[in-house]
């Protein structure tokens, strides 16, 4: 049979990448040599391009967007738009308008989380005690610098600092600033790199200026002494421990303690809180305190509302009826991010590289930069003394015949001749001559010639004071502390943050009591619970329930006991009996995923009673592995109301129980197989989702259907050697004829 001519491929039927050499081939690349070529190159530019402070306390952001203002004119005269101001850093930033203008309002006075802010803005610039007040778009804001901004821009003109170009070569921009005070240190500043972060506390400008002097005139100064703790803009209490504030002093990092401040309004019976820590912000800590009350922990509290006006912050909680107020705030400070922590992390680029530092270091560093500053602002005005020196010493040569200087001009017959028959006539070089020649004609007298040479003398002896002060690191660090006192004199002020000493601390003050008495405990198979004293059980023990609904669990407990509830999502749920009111056994009892909040679609499978977190949960997984978790690991410290993985989602749950110790229990599968085990034989887990281990092989189609605890003489097997077993996993047998009836009653 002839074969078919073959057919042309069109140009638009070819591979559009047969061009390409080696199109589609698979090449194997080890995963060290991708993540060196691509990843690390990405870590190193969030480090050192986007999320760490250098040490003039500031990140490139923030420093593109200071220098654009200051280079605007906006350190003096009026504000500007915002936007006017984020379209024109775009020229050093070249990011979008909304990461500059958000980088912008948070160095502004009206968002309040700066101690000393560098934007005076006017407009509506958000709060950032507020999680929910943002700020209003930049066509309706304005800002201009703060006075003080002038400190981080000084003499910045004058060779201060390195420039380098922008992004795409048109312009040049300062790769720090030559701030005169510790700015890295004096207002707060955090960001997350690849790798590492940065969460530096804002210090008081007086304390961090005086403390910086003393360590410039004595390097062992302590620095605790004169630096007493950090100073929030937010206000504030500190709790001040001394040793601790000495180890994030000397190794830069470590947490301190800062708590909300109030006042009692005894004619309206209310709660004032007007100053927050740093770290959280009013709707949070509303909903915290909603969250308390709604689970019982806190009942004083009649109504909780943010009153936050322009006069600023304030968080009214209205009391009950004889509440002591001092006593209700230490629990609230317990329970509540009234009282937060501050974690320190004062890692900060040094020369390129990412370090953590102490206090100390971290100005020892800022001095040296500080001072390199000033050598290299002094060596500027220093080789322009000298220039105008050497202009001015020849200038004075035509003093000795003004008449000479204008003859020589005038006799010169082309332009270009002018200077060099000026050097020629005087013995001045080209410069001196350049000079001269450019003096106008109304200046050829003697008076303007003297009074100009008049200053030589003043100019030798400036030459003179400026290289012994280049000569000397003394004087350097003298006129870096004198600029610091002007700074702290100029711009200080009193401290925000209060300090609160342990002394001064009220005593602690513990949980009111909850009333412990008998009760028992009832939970359905739909998820209802109730909570009936023995008296009320005595008078009517028949359990109403709804219709396809029964009791599965009955429990003798106090009314101290914590609750454990199991859901359908992996997921448990802590309460208190006490949380529950007492019913009786005719009613239909509290639907706990409505009165736990559990997520849509969940379902409460079954309720763990405890009071000391001793003993196991055993969970029971279809395919036929059991997890048997300490129970110790559902206690949590901070009273957190829900956990999440709370057992494994490899395979569908089963059955689950609870057991106070190792004992006896059966496993029973759809075959309609037992297998009578020892948990003893199973190792007890610390990890909640852990997966388990084998305990039942299953024939193929099979699952587990049931696990519950073995009573040794209930009647449930005539013989239970005979499905007990020594070896785990084991497939189990089948019900002998002479339990079936038993099995038939149990189930019933």
């Amino acid at each position: 049979m002839p074969k078919k001519p073959r057919k042309r491929e069109t140009a638009a039927e070819a591979p559009q990448n047969a061009h390409i050499l080696g199109a589609g081939e698979v090449v194997p690349q080890p995963v060290t040599e991708t993540i060196e070529q691509n990843f690390m190159p990405y870590a190193m530019s969030v480090i050192l391009s986007r999320a760490i402070p250098e040490i003039d306390g500031f990140k490139p952001s923030h420093r593109k967007i200071l220098y654009t203002m200051y280079k605007m004119g906006l350190l003096t005269g009026a504000r500007s738009k915002s936007a006017n101001i984020v379209g024109r850093t775009m020229q050093l930033n070249p990011h979008g308008d909304a990461a500059i203008y958000e980088t912008m309002v948070r160095l502004s006075r009206g968002y309040e989380t700066l101690l000393h802010p560098y934007v005076d803005s006017k407009g509506n610039f958000g709060k950032a005690y507020s999680r929910d007040m943002q700020w209003a778009a930049s066509r309706y804001t304005e800002a201009k610098l703060e006075s003080i901004s002038g400190e981080l821009f000084r003499d910045i003109d004058k060779n201060t600092v390195d420039f380098t170009d922008n992004y795409d070569a048109t312009m040049k921009e300062p790769t720090l600033l030559p701030v005169s005070f510790p700015s890295v240190l004096v207002n707060l500043n955090s960001g997350i790199a690849v790798g590492m972060a940065s969460s530096i506390c804002s210090f008081n400008l007086n304390e961090i200026c005086e403390t910086t002097i003393a360590l410039a005139k004595r390097p062992g100064h302590p620095i605790a002494d004169t630096l007493i703790a950090p100073d929030f803009i937010g206000g504030g209490q500190i709790l001040y421990d001394r040793a601790l504030i000495e180890q994030i002093y000397e190794t830069g990092r470590g947490s301190l303690r800062v708590r909300a401040k109030y006042t009692y309004d005894k004619a309206n019976n209310c709660i004032d809180v007007h100053e927050i820590p740093p770290t959280t912000t009013a709707e949070a800590i509303i909903d915290k305190i909603v969250d308390r009350v709604k689970a019982g922990a806190v009942r004083e509290i009649s109504d909780v509302r943010d009153e936050t006006d322009r006069g600023g912050l304030k968080i009214t909680i209205d009391l009950k009826r004889g509440t002591d107020p001092e006593k209700l705030m230490q629990r609230l400070f317990r329970l509540t991010t009234l009282e937060d922590s501050f974690s320190c992390n004062f890692n900060i680029l040094v020369r390129g590289s990412p370090r953590v530092m102490g206090v100390r270091e971290i100005l020892q560093e800022w001095i040296q930069f500080r001072c390199g500053c000033i050598k290299r602002r002094v060596g500027y005005d220093l080789a322009r003394a000298r220039e105008k020196l050497h202009l001015l010493q020849g200038l004075a040569k035509i003093l000795l015949d003004i008449d000479k200087c204008i003859r020589v001009i005038r006799e010169t017959e082309e332009e270009g001749e002018v200077v060099p028959n000026l050097m020629i006539a005087f013995g001045i070089d080209r410069l001196q001559a350049e000079y001269v020649a450019e003096i106008k004609l109304r200046h050829l007298n003697r008076e303007y010639i003297l009074r100009r040479t008049a200053d030589v003398e003043r100019l030798k002896e400036d030459i003179a004071d400026m290289e012994d002060l280049l000569g000397s690191e003394k004087r350097v660090r003298d006129l870096m502390t004198a600029e610091l006192r002007d700074v702290a004199r100029r711009f200080g002020r009193e401290r925000r943050s209060e300090i609160i000493y342990a002394a001064e601390l009220p005593e602690a003050v513990d949980e009111p009591a909850v009333p412990d008495y008998p009760v028992t405990l009832f939970f359905t198979r739909q998820g209802y619970f109730k909570k009936i004293t023995p008296a009320s059980l005595r008078m009517n023990d028949q359990q109403k329930c709804k219709e396809d609904d029964l009791v599965v669990q009955a429990v003798e407990a106090g009314n101290a006991s914590e609750l454990l509830f199991f859901s359908s999502k992996c997921q448990v749920y802590k309460a208190c009996a006490a949380d529950f009111e007492d019913t009786k056994a005719s009613a239909l009892g509290e639907y706990i995923p409505a009165r736990l909040e559990m997520d849509e679609g969940e379902a409460a499978l079954y309720m763990a009673v405890t009071r000391d977190y001793g003993g196991y949960m055993l969970f029971a997984f279809e395919n036929g592995k059991l997890a048997k978790v300490d129970l110790s690991v559902y206690a949590t410290k901070t009273n957190r109301k829900k956990l999440i993985k709370a057992y494994s989602d490899k395979s569908p749950l089963a059955a689950l129980t609870q057991l106070s110790g190792d004992g006896d229990c059966v496993l029973v599968s759809s075959a309609g197989r037992r297998l009578l085990f020892h948990t003893g034989a199973i190792a007890p887990k610390t990890t909640k989702d852990t997966q388990g281990v084998a305990v039942m092989t299953l024939r193929r189609g099979a699952v587990i259907t049931e696990l519950r605890a073995f009573v040794e003489g209930g009647g449930e097997f005539r013989n239970p050697a005979r499905y007990r077993t020594r070896n785990l996993p084991a497939a189990g047998v089948l019900l002998a004829e002479e339990d079936r009836g038993e099995q038939m009653r149990l189930e019933a």
